[in-house]
């Protein structure tokens, strides 16, 4: 019997490849050594978003960078969550993806790939040390929270719809969760 094994890539493997346009025609992130297709995004996707990202440019103002859809450089993974909510100021990304340690908390967006996010991703994000990170579900219209890292986890997990919530980061700051979770009337 042969024993197969995947390789694993380094983030300096995967930038490599980037580099030198390998991966120019493919919608890709590389996570935990893998380098996996991203799904397509939707009309819907892409709306809740976009608008999710500005409301929160508006309500981070001077606080905060917000980055939708770029990577982000991990241990071993670089993958690109929807909304990313990183430090000031935005030069110190010239030469470099933020690094956990520059990361307020991450948002991902999910329709077709909730169990994806609030699995595989949370637990990416928990074991690179994010301090909070967000789930957007498109189809419930409902936010799920993960917070209070403990054990290579989140402790904390709250399943949302409507109110207010304050992130850890900044917890003056009040984001209203219908301004990420709901379509305007």
């Amino acid at each position: 019997m042969v024993m197969r094994t995947l390789t694993k890539w380094s983030v300096a493997d995967y930038h490599q490849m980037r580099d030198r346009g390998i991966l120019d025609h493919h919608h890709c992130e590389l996570i935990d050594g893998a380098i996996l297709d991203m799904a397509p995004e939707g009309e819907f996707h892409r709306f809740i978003n976009d608008r999710g990202a500005e409301y929160l440019r508006q309500v981070l103002r001077g606080k905060a960078k917000i980055f939708e859809a770029h990577p982000i450089t991990l241990a071993n993974s670089e993958p690109e969550p929807d909304i990313a909510i990183v430090r000031l100021p935005d030069t110190r990304y010239i030469k470099h993806h933020p690094y956990p340690e520059d990361i307020y908390w991450l948002i991902e967006v999910a329709d077709t790939t909730l169990s994806y996010d609030l699995e595989t991703k949370r637990q990416l994000y928990a074991n690179a040390g994010i301090l909070e990170y967000w789930v957007v579900d498109v189809t419930k219209r409902q936010l799920w929270v993960f917070r209070d890292l403990r054990g290579g986890d989140y402790a904390e997990q709250l399943t949302v719809s409507d109110g207010m919530i304050y992130p850890i980061a900044f917890p003056e700051v009040a984001i209203a969760i219908p301004q990420l979770v709901s379509i305007p009337e």
